[in-house]
């Protein structure tokens, strides 16, 4: 008995051993300790005050879910796509990627980092017969507290990082095709994308679907330490127009992941975490996944 558990023993030491050498172990999934955690509890800056104690109902629930949108059981209101401004209203030369209209993923993200939307306007409120919103402007009414002055007490981002809003023109393009296009098919073969400088990435099946992704660890397995791309199809593209058939796009959530407790450094359940990312920057790691500058 002594030696098989010595044995086991063994074996479990050797996993964990492997695990911490591998990228996807650096990131850790524990919301209760992140920013995203806005429950009477929280000891984070921002919080609601006399709202509840519950941490998923911010943006899920299990029932009434919203689904304009393919966001897994979203919980609440979205703002109107066409309300944003977009990297492409800026006319650059080095452009040649089409945007798309905001939506997917990066909708969902920006019912709260728009500062349009009070983080707690949810359809289905926590508890029995609790109620619901309709629309946009509507809210539950708790109060929300903020050590930083990022947000109001009616809970809506007004400062900071975190307060992205409705003009996305300085941020990161979102809904834009990956590589200018011309991957779906030419998966493996980078000179065939329509931009260049980018690099191959990998597909995978989910529920008969496909399925785009860099494999950044690299270890041939979409998880969350890879940059996840989105599928999309037959999507509007800002300027008029048609983006048609399914293809891979960059969103808020491929770079960002919103229950990592990753620090910036890479360490994990590290206390430097802000900002959410699948990876460490440093050394520009994180825009080198995807471009070849």
């Amino acid at each position: 008995m002594k030696r098989v558990k010595y044995i086991s023993m063994m074996a479990a030491a050797v996993a964990m051993t492997a695990a911490a050498g591998s990228a996807s172990a650096l990131i850790d999934s524990a919301i209760t300790n992140t920013k995203h955690n806005l429950s009477v509890g929280s000891t984070q800056n921002n919080r609601t005050t006399d709202g509840t104690t519950e941490i998923c109902v911010f943006c899920h629930t299990p029932h009434g879910a919203n689904i304009s949108q393919a966001v897994p059981l979203w919980n609440r209101t979205m703002s109107d796509p066409t309300a944003f401004q977009t990297y492409a209203d800026l006319g650059s030369a080095t452009l040649d990627g089409s945007i798309a209209q905001v939506g997917s993923v990066s909708l969902a993200c920006l019912s709260c980092h728009d500062g349009q939307i009070a983080m707690d306007s949810l359809l289905n409120a926590p508890g029995s017969g609790a109620g619901s919103v309709v629309g946009p402007g509507d809210r539950i009414g708790w109060t929300f507290s903020s050590a930083q002055g990022t947000m109001t007490t009616d809970g809506r981002l007004t400062a900071g990082i975190a307060a992205i809003s409705q003009d996305l023109r300085d941020d990161h393009p979102v809904g834009i095709l990956y590589a200018a296009g011309n991957v779906v098919g030419n998966e493996t073969n980078r000179l065939a994308f329509t931009d260049t400088d980018f690099r191959v990435v990998n597909t995978t099946q989910i529920n008969g679907a496909t399925y785009w992704y860099v494999d950044s660890n690299p270890n041939n397995v979409r998880d969350r330490g890879d940059m996840i791309l989105y599928s999309r199809t037959d999507v509007t593209a800002i300027g008029g127009g048609t983006i048609a058939g399914t293809q891979p796009y960059v969103e808020c959530a491929s770079c960002h992941d919103p229950h990592t407790t990753s620090s910036q450094d890479g360490s994990p359940n590290g206390t430097g975490e802000v900002d959410f990312l699948r990876m460490s920057n440093a050394g520009s790691a994180l825009c080198l996944a995807c471009h070849i500058k």
